[in-house]
């Protein structure tokens, strides 16, 4: 089916596309130091000892699970020896959870649990390239599930399984199904509605939001390895009068033994308040406090009516060939510009070097570029194995974003260095 999401691609139990193969384990463990860094003059410098041990069972196409979390230990600043934000609710026991797989991509039912990380629902118009772990004081564990019945495909979603967040559904109807029987192709013309709203419990206190959106979906090329579509849409926020957008795009997915790419066009027009990808990568921060110079949290901030261009690419390339989870590069990139002088743009790369011995990720977030107020994060990762891929060193570094309990959002950063080691069998 068009637009499918997927889970975190960086978690070890996500759906593989690899053949079935028996059963196989991996255990790790990681040491490192860890600290965190404030603005000057706000907050606390604090420093840890993180031990992170992980146990990954693959059940092959139906059955995955990854378990682990980061312990930290307090070296320096701060009171408590664990880090007490880490722990202190009941979602927070969610990350124990790193992904737990049910059913493979062509059962009629199927069942996903763990982080996610730049998850989209369906056909993406509310909820596009969402990660709830953007706050790094609330480590939930999110899940969704898939299924199909006749000319039905579904699939409902839960930010946090443990806690009252953000939940939806998208339902999409084949049409061709419903008109002449059951094609050959199936997911060539649909019709999809979708629903969202945030309880805004969890995680900390918001305001709760309510958005709804109407899709229709044609493929209109279908050749080996390659699908283009047409794409057009409308939506609004139930209740508040005024609040609607448009959208109309097209698209493409290739895939060759080494590649697998996604791109996609998009012409919006927003009105009254509602956006399309309202639920996206900033959405855990802005839920506290908007892009902007007034404060707001994003369920009340005003959006400027105007019209907008979205372009989204998603592209992992391996040379010996794509497939699991091992890439020598895998790129995902979304960037929107208004017609007001607003420019948004989030993107993440990685690679692979010297016979896959060396990792490299690099990730960032720029929201409101061009306007008062603008948000920046960024991260890059490194790791590097030796003794035959066994042992690792890693070293990561980064800026943050901290909620606090008066609705604002504390500027940090945060490094770390350490050691991993694993076994397979």
């Amino acid at each position: 089916m068009r637009g499918a999401a997927t889970a975190s691609p960086d978690s070890e139990a996500s759906v593989p596309k690899e053949p079935p193969r028996s059963w196989s384990s991996l255990a790790r463990l990681e040491v490192a130091t860890l600290t965190f860094q404030s603005r000057a003059g706000v907050g606390t410098d604090e420093g840890f000892v993180q031990v992170e041990p992980t146990l990954i069972l693959d059940g092959g196409a139906e059955f995955g699970l990854n378990l682990g979390a980061p312990v930290r230990l307090r070296a320096w600043g701060g009171t408590g020896l664990v880090r007490r934000e880490d722990w202190d609710s009941l979602s927070d026991f969610g990350q124990v959870v790193r992904g737990l797989k049910l059913g493979s991509n062509n059962a009629s039912v199927g069942v996903w649990f763990g982080a996610l990380e730049s998850y989209s629902l369906l056909s993406a118009h509310l909820v596009r390239r969402y990660s709830n772990r953007s706050n790094p004081d609330y480590h939930p564990a999110g899940g969704f599930l898939t299924g199909t019945l006749g000319p039905l495909y579904t699939q409902a979603f839960a930010s946090d399984v443990l806690g009252a967040r953000l939940m939806g559904a998208e339902v999409a109807l084949d049409v061709q199904h419903v008109l002449f029987g059951q094609p050959r192709e199936q997911g060539r013309y649909t019709l999809a509605l979708s629903a969202v709203h945030d309880w805004g419990w969890a995680g900390g206190r918001a305001p709760s939001v309510t958005l709804a959106h109407l899709d229709g979906t044609a493929v209109v090329v279908v050749r080996p390895g390659f699908e283009a579509h047409l794409l057009a849409g409308w939506g609004g926020r139930p209740g508040e009068g005024g609040a609607w957008g448009a959208v109309v795009g097209a698209g493409v997915d290739a895939l060759t033994p080494t590649l697998d790419m996604r791109l996609r066009l998009e012409l919006r027009r927003q009105h009254g308040g509602f956006r399309q990808g309202f639920f996206g990568p900033d959405y855990e921060l802005a839920r506290f406090r908007a892009v902007g110079p007034d404060g707001m949290p994003l369920a009340e901030s005003p959006f400027p009516a105007g019209y907008s261009a979205y372009g989204e690419t998603e592209m992992g390339w391996d040379a010996s060939r794509y497939g699991g989870l091992s890439k020598h590069l895998k790129l995902s990139l979304g960037a929107e510009a208004f017609s007001w002088g607003r420019f948004d743009m989030d993107g993440r790369v990685a690679v692979q070097l010297f016979a896959r011995s060396l990792e490299v990720a690099l990730k960032g977030l720029g929201v409101g570029m061009g306007q008062p107020g603008a948000r920046y994060l960024g991260a890059a990762e490194v790791r590097w194995r030796v003794l035959g891929g066994k042992l690792y060193a890693m070293g990561t570094g980064g800026t943050l974003l901290f909620p606090t309990p008066e609705g604002m959002l504390r500027s940090g950063a945060f490094a770390s260095v350490g050691l991993g080691v694993d076994s397979a069998r």
